[in-house]
């Protein structure tokens, strides 16, 4: 590979100029070219390709001096959950099954109602459900921001993207055993998107371990029949007063729209004061 990576710095001005695959065909085989792209020695600027690290690169060809044309993107790996995360996925999951069962939810909200019965006899049922929004908006903000690993998974997207351009580089020259080896590397890679999935779906465990019992205590709250007669609904712009159990938006009761739009309006007041800027996931 030393006379390859001779031949497109003489051709790239020292590494200066963007190459296409037809300005060293005569000198390069397509599988040195390949694998230049493949280990992303050779990286797409939009116009062709250009050296990633033309220092590195010449100092390469200095004599006596070791050729390294490994990539940092090799080997991105999800660190594993840790028994207390299983232990929390196991608990969240045990959660869910208040959904369904009346038994479980009960004994759930019943537990819940003990810390939350002095806020409820204080405040208005419409001013706990803000309360409970601001408190689960911020634990699931802060716990998102601490628990995500953003690096690896920004290492992950740039790993993707840089195979998806380096695959239509391929498809543009035509050169079919560099798509091959692309779709083997493609293939390798999916296999890292259930780390990837892992590793997103790690804070929504803890998250989970506040919100769902919250969301059940509300339910038992209202419809069980737990309200005062003076807790009837709410009065909503256009709407009018509305009763907590009443269908607002399509289908959806009063009291589920109101606690969403609120922890929506929290979660972004919360961002914007402590500066969290959510994260895009992979699939973006």
């Amino acid at each position: 590979m030393r006379d390859a990576l001779a031949t497109v710095v003489e051709h790239s001005d020292d590494g200066n100029e963007p190459l296409q695959w037809n300005d060293v065909s005569e000198s390069l085989s397509s599988e040195e070219w390949g694998r230049l792209v493949r280990e992303e020695v050779l990286v797409s600027d939009g116009t062709g390709f250009t050296l990633a690290n033309p220092e590195r690169v010449r100092e390469a060809l200095q004599p006596d001096e070791p050729l390294d044309t490994t990539t940092d993107t090799d080997g991105i790996e999800a660190e594993s959950w840790a028994w207390y995360d299983k232990t929390a996925g196991l608990a969240a999951l045990s959660l869910f099954a208040g959904y369904w069962s009346t038994g479980i939810r009960n004994t759930i909200a019943s537990y819940d109602d003990l810390l939350l019965a002095p806020i409820t006899d204080a405040l208005p049922f419409f001013a706990v459900i803000i309360l409970l929004a601001l408190v689960t908006g911020l634990y699931s903000t802060v716990l998102q921001s601490r628990l995500r690993d953003t690096e690896t998974i920004q290492a992950y997207q740039e790993w993707m993207n840089e195979l998806k351009e380096r695959k239509e580089a391929a498809k543009e020259r035509g050169d079919d055993e560099a798509l091959e080896e692309l779709q083997e590397e493609q293939l390798e890679a999916a296999g890292d998107q259930l780390g990837m999935f892992k590793l997103q779906f790690r804070p929504m465990v803890w998250i989970m371990l506040l919100t769902i019992p919250v969301f059940l205590w509300l339910r038992w709250k209202v419809r069980g029949g737990h309200l005062s007669g003076t807790e009837a609904g709410l009065i909503v712009p256009l709407a009018g007063a509305v009763g907590w159990q009443e269908p607002l938006f399509g289908p959806m009761k009063t009291w589920i729209v109101w606690y969403f739009l609120c922890s929506m309006v929290s979660r972004q007041l919360i961002q914007k004061t402590l500066d969290i800027r959510p994260s895009a996931s992979p699939s973006d």
